[in-house]
């Protein structure tokens, strides 16, 4: 399914969530019945916010367990205000947010037996990856190949956001592969 043809409309929910959100200090409430039933199926995503090319808060989900529209509105409040890393948004902040959502396929276990066999099969650009190993958990969104290019760097990072050593290994670490739609 692709979701680029609804591209303005998911904008729309999450600036409008965000100034919801600067207006009542809480995340809106959305009725999903008046928007397409594309909008309505369960989906995962993670809105990530900007100002300046520079992170100003990325919240989402890996799992699907809400319709799409009120997936977007709550990522898109939970960014603004919610990012342990960053201050909430302030209301002058608004106008220079630019919004990015992705909207993420379901992740799918990856098979191999070594990190050199596990590097040669990521594919930059186009994979999310979401490690975890010993109650320990994170995951990449594939625009983070923009910033890490190759996949050795790439899973090194991930690993060091799991909380784990960057050159980490053990036959339990479990990967997953998941793509996304970007949009925005």
């Amino acid at each position: 399914m692709s979701y680029l043809r609804y591209k303005e409309i998911l904008l729309q929910i999450a600036r409008d969530a965000i100034a919801y959100g600067l207006e009542h200090g809480r995340a809106p409430r959305i009725e999903i019945s008046g928007f397409p039933e594309a909008l309505r199926e369960t989906a995962a995503t993670f809105v990530t916010l900007t100002i300046n090319g520079q992170l100003r808060g990325c919240i989402g989900t890996l799992q699907a367990y809400q319709p799409l529209a009120a997936d977007v509105a709550e990522h898109a409040y939970a960014a603004a205000f919610r990012d342990p890393r960053f201050p909430a948004l302030r209301a002058n902040e608004l106008a220079q947010l630019e919004i990015h959502i992705s909207v993420l396929t379901p992740a799918e276990p990856m098979q191999f037996d070594s990190e050199e066999d596990l590097i040669r099969q990521m594919q930059p650009g186009e994979d999310g990856l979401i490690l975890e190993d010993l109650g320990r958990k994170g995951t990449f969104l594939p625009s983070v190949w923009e910033s890490l290019p190759t996949p050795k760097d790439f899973l090194q990072h991930l690993k060091i956001k799991a909380g784990l050593p960057e050159d980490y290994w053990s036959d339990t670490l479990k990967v997953y592969r998941y793509r996304t739609e970007s949009i925005g």
